[in-house]
């Protein structure tokens, strides 16, 4: 089984192929080039590096968020032009559990992976084990930690904090829990495509075994032709991004700072026929 992952949720630009079990490859950049400049260039070259033919790719797995509004699009977009035209499924993993999970076999600690989602807040979730223990979501770094802190069940027990949230906030983080707290190095302290493949690997496996399926038979008989997709495994006409939050248009459109757009044209439309009437 072959995977192609794609992470782009915030500013790292990474890409990987799972192949068994096994990290075949992985390119990851973090600079200030947008992610529309960066990741198929850097997926055409890491196949082309490592000599994998896109034809025997059996999925791509995508950060599906949260995250970056437009980090998360090119993503999208991304993935689905690459399995529409391969005709292979998506599967759908979250940027916090590749994170989380990631770090879950180093650690018997709690887990938490922190991405700035600015305007004060936090996405954030918590891992333990390799499972979910508080549920991703977008808050307040003190209302996470205070989530926290009904987890620490011995005084020895680790919290392990990683992601772009974390410089932002360690002074809160440091100075709130009364427990051990660990900052993750630079080696886990970001996205990573590579994380997003494993998780997905693992998604996979289970979906092709709750449905009697084969990874070849999948790529041979095409995706358009499956149907017994799922919320995480499925074609890429049904993946979407996964929002926390609305974006900031839709936030001061909902509190009047911004004028419906169709409005806006409407009144445009009036303006220029000579008609100015509501």
């Amino acid at each position: 089984m072959k995977i192609l992952a794609v992470e782009s949720s915030g500013l790292t630009a990474s890409a990987a192929v799972i192949e068994d079990d096994l990290l075949k490859t992985e390119f990851t950049v973090s600079n200030k080039l947008t992610h529309s400049e960066t990741l198929l260039p850097m997926i055409r070259q890491m196949l082309d590096i490592s000599g994998i033919d896109k034809h025997s790719l059996d999925a791509i797995a995508i950060s599906a968020g949260p995250g970056s509004f437009t980090g998360l699009r090119i993503g999208a977009a991304t993935a689905k032009g690459l399995a529409l035209a391969l005709n292979i499924p998506i599967i759908c993993v979250s940027a916090l559990e590749a994170m989380g999970c990631g770090l879950s076999v180093l650690s018997d600690g709690v887990i938490c992976p922190v991405m700035d989602a600015r305007r004060g807040q936090v996405y954030s979730a918590a891992f333990r084990g390799g499972a979910c223990v508080i549920e991703e979501g977008a808050r307040d770094i003190r209302e996470f930690l205070g989530g926290l802190r009904g987890l620490g069940d011995a005084e020895d027990t680790e919290f392990v904090f990683l992601g772009d949230g974390v410089p932002v906030n360690s002074d809160i983080i440091a100075g709130e829990l009364d427990r051990d707290v660990v900052f993750a190095g630079a080696e886990y302290n970001r996205q990573r495509a590579a994380s997003v493949g494993t998780v997905a690997e693992v998604i996979y496996k289970k979906w092709l075994v709750d449905n009697s399926l084969t990874a070849e038979h999948v790529r041979t008989a095409g995706a358009d032709s499956i149907t017994c997709f799922n919320d995480r495994v499925m074609n890429s006409d049904s993946f979407a991004p996964k929002y926390l939050r609305k974006t900031q248009a839709e936030r001061e459109l909902a509190a009047g700072l911004l004028e419906d757009p169709g409005l806006h044209s409407l009144k445009k439309l009036r303006a220029e026929n000579g008609n100015g009437s509501e």
